[in-house]
């Protein structure tokens, strides 16, 4: 019985990691060759702060409001012609100068 190949990250092909050649079948080339083009395992693919797009470079973040709470952030963000996003921004950065920590503009400066 043999086991599954190692799934190939998508992430990891385009940004050159993985050769497009381990996407044909496995059947077709000789256990030696399949053997040596395995992906290598990465242990983190990051940007640097400030390359590509927002949703690219930032973390996600769920949160859970209970109804009152987020009918109040919207009413909010409506009164103020904006979204919910800059406003919870504005909340992490009073929580950062609470915390003596550096602000989110401070953090996300470009080095270099």
């Amino acid at each position: 019985m043999s086991s599954k190949p190692p799934k190939t990250d998508f992430m990891a092909l385009i940004s050159g990691v993985v050769e497009p050649e381990l996407l044909t079948p496995e059947a077709e080339r000789p256990l030696r060759e399949v053997v040596a083009l395995r992906p290598r395992r990465v242990a983190s693919v990051q940007k640097p702060v400030g390359e590509g797009t927002l949703k690219q470079r930032a973390h996600q973040l769920s949160v859970y409001l209970e109804a009152p709470v987020y009918d109040r952030l919207r009413d909010i963000a409506h009164d103020e012609r904006t979204k919910l996003h800059p406003l919870i921004l504005e909340a992490i950065d009073l929580l950062l100068k609470k915390r003596g920590a550096p602000s989110i503009k401070d953090l996300t400066k470009k080095t270099g």
